[in-house]
C-alpha cells in the first residue's frame, strides 16, 4: 500500500473526544513525526486525525496481557495453534486508518506474507484492554474500524468490571467470571475462564 494512496492535504485541527486536538497530518508527516516516537503515547492516524492515547500498562493490565499470552503459548507448545499473538502491532484496517490493537492475532499464512513484504495483514482475531484512559467515543470508533475491515472476532477486556465483552460482526456477548470466553471461529482452541483473564 502506497503512501500516494493515504495524501492528505487538508491542514487543520479539530477536537476530539478525549477533549485534546486531532492534527491533520498527511500520511508522510504522521511517519516522521509520529510513527516511531516514543513519548508514553500511542500514536494512530484515522483519516488524516493524529489520535494520542496514554500507552502506560499498569499492573492489572500488564497481569491479564501476561495471562493472555499465557494460554497462547501454551497451545503453541501443544501445536493447537500457529501463527502469533503480537502487541500493538501497527496496521491499516481500512484505507487510511492506521490503528495499533492492544493485541493481534496473525495466523502462519498472514506471518508468511508479512515475511515476503505483503505487510497490510488484517488480523481475525483482536483484543483491547480498555483502561481507565480510553474514551468510548474512541473506543467505538475503533470497532467500527475493525468490523468494516473484516476482523472476526473482537475481545474488549475491562479490568475495573471483571468482564469480557465479545463481538461477532455486530454481535456483542456479555461474559463475566464464572463463565468462560472463546476465540471461535478464529482460534476455537484459545478459550479460557474470565477468571482466568484477570488472574483469578
Amino acid at each position: 500500500m502506497t503512501a500516494a494512496a493515504f495524501q492528505q492535504s487538508k491542514q487543520s485541527q479539530a477536537p476530539v473526544a478525549n477533549g485534546s486536538q486531532a492534527k491533520h497530518v498527511s500520511w508522510e508527516q504522521f511517519q516522521k513525526r509520529y510513527l516511531n516516537r516514543e513519548d508514553g503515547y500511542k500514536y494512530e492516524w484515522v483519516n488524516g486525525e493524529v489520535i494520542k492515547t496514554k500507552r502506560t500498562i499498569n499492573q492489572s493490565q500488564y497481569l491479564i496481557l501476561r495471562n493472555l499470552r499465557r494460554i497462547f503459548t501454551q497451545l503453541l507448545m501443544e501445536k493447537k495453534v500457529t501463527g502469533g499473538f503480537e502487541a500493538e502491532i501497527e496496521n491499516f484496517f481500512l484505507k487510511g486508518n492506521f490503528r495499533r490493537p492492544d493485541i493481534s492475532y496473525f495466523s502462519e499464512e498472514q506471518e508468511n506474507k508479512m515475511a515476503n513484504g505483503e505487510l497490510q495483514q488484517i488480523p481475525q482475531f483482536v483484543i483491547e484492554v480498555i483502561s481507565n484512559n480510553d474514551q468510548m467515543n474512541n473506543v467505538e470508533d475503533k470497532m467500527l474500524d475493525y468490523q468494516a475491515a473484516g476482523v472476526q472476532v473482537v475481545w474488549q477486556i475491562f479490568p475495573k468490571q471483571q468482564v469480557v465483552h465479545v463481538y461477532h460482526g455486530d454481535e456483542m456477548t456479555r461474559y463475566k467470571v464464572g463463565q468462560e470466553v472463546s476465540a471461535a471461529p478464529v482460534l476455537p482452541d484459545f478459550r479460557m475462564g474470565v477468571g482466568e483473564v484477570f488472574g483469578r
